[in-house]
């Protein structure tokens, strides 16, 4: 039987890429204001500061409302 020894190689790791802040700040604000927006409508919209009429939205996220701690009834 042959028996090969492994040989320690030279060459430097990979480093990855930087991702430049500019290419981030663009989505961290688009998602940021979705977030906002999605609170807005799990947690106040319903009653004096209501942009919809009716319950649609309210029965919409009903579930979600109770789930994140935000009360309802």
């Amino acid at each position: 039987m042959a028996q090969t020894v492994a040989q320690p190689t030279t060459t430097t790791p990979d480093v990855p890429a930087t991702l430049p802040l500019k290419a981030i700040a663009p989505w961290a604000v688009f998602f940021g204001v979705l977030m906002l927006v999605l609170l807005y409508f799990v947690g106040a919209e319903q009653g004096a500061s209501s942009v919809f009429n009716g319950t649609e939205v309210h029965e919409w996220v009903h579930d979600a409302r109770h789930l994140l701690g935000f009360p309802c009834h």
